[in-house]
């Protein structure tokens, strides 16, 4: 039987504050749930990947260039976030051949689900690139608009690549680039609309 002590705090508004914070946690810890996929499944694959990533004692520059694709593309390979062509995979399982058939079967015919856990902006690799962007952005914005005209960056017509370089005083630096299609926003002209709606 519970005291009224017990009973007072079950009550009050500081437990409800635990539990919505119990129930927040779980929720983080759990893996992304879609109806359309299996994250498990995803991760489970992704871990298989680099684990034949290993094996092969390939970098990601290396397996890049046996595959012909740029390195963080390589990379979205195989932790699920792009697609694998039928020409690419032929690659692959040569350039990997500890990777299972299966998997890469998989992969050229599973369709990614192109999304981001928010636990990963605790990680301050990402978080600072992220800072980076964001802090930046509306320089980038400007001189985009002053270079090209009204419009944005495409992140699908859109390649990654990632990099080093020595600085004057023999420093490693980090060189990553985006090199995306410029993508204009149009006029809405009425005559162009080919699905206009309905007017009752």
């Amino acid at each position: 039987m519970l005291s009224s002590a017990c009973r007072r705090f079950i009550s009050s508004p500081s437990a409800a504050a635990v539990i919505r914070l119990s129930r927040a946690a779980s929720a983080s810890a759990s893996p992304r749930a879609y109806s359309s996929i299996s994250a498990t499944e995803i991760a489970e694959r992704t871990k298989r990947m680099l684990d034949a990533k290993e094996q092969s004692g390939l970098s990601y520059d290396e397996l890049a260039s046996k595959l012909g694709v740029t390195n963080t593309y390589t990379a979205q390979l195989l932790m699920g976030q792009a697609k694998l062509t039928s020409e690419t995979a032929i690659k692959l399982q040569e350039a990997l051949p500890d990777a299972s058939k299966q998997d890469i079967e998989d992969m050229t015919t599973a369709f990614p689900m192109r999304a981001f856990d928010e636990e990963i902006m605790k990680e301050p690799n990402v978080y600072r690139t992220y800072e980076a962007i964001t802090h930046y952005g509306e320089a980038i914005k400007s001189i985009i608009n002053e270079q090209c005209g009204d419009g944005i960056m495409s992140a699908i017509d859109f390649y990654c690549d990632v990099g080093t370089t020595t600085g004057k005083h023999g420093e490693k630096r980090v060189v990553i680039t985006f090199n995306g299609k410029f993508l204009p926003h149009i006029e809405q002209k009425m005559d162009d609309n080919s699905a206009k709606s309905p007017r009752d």
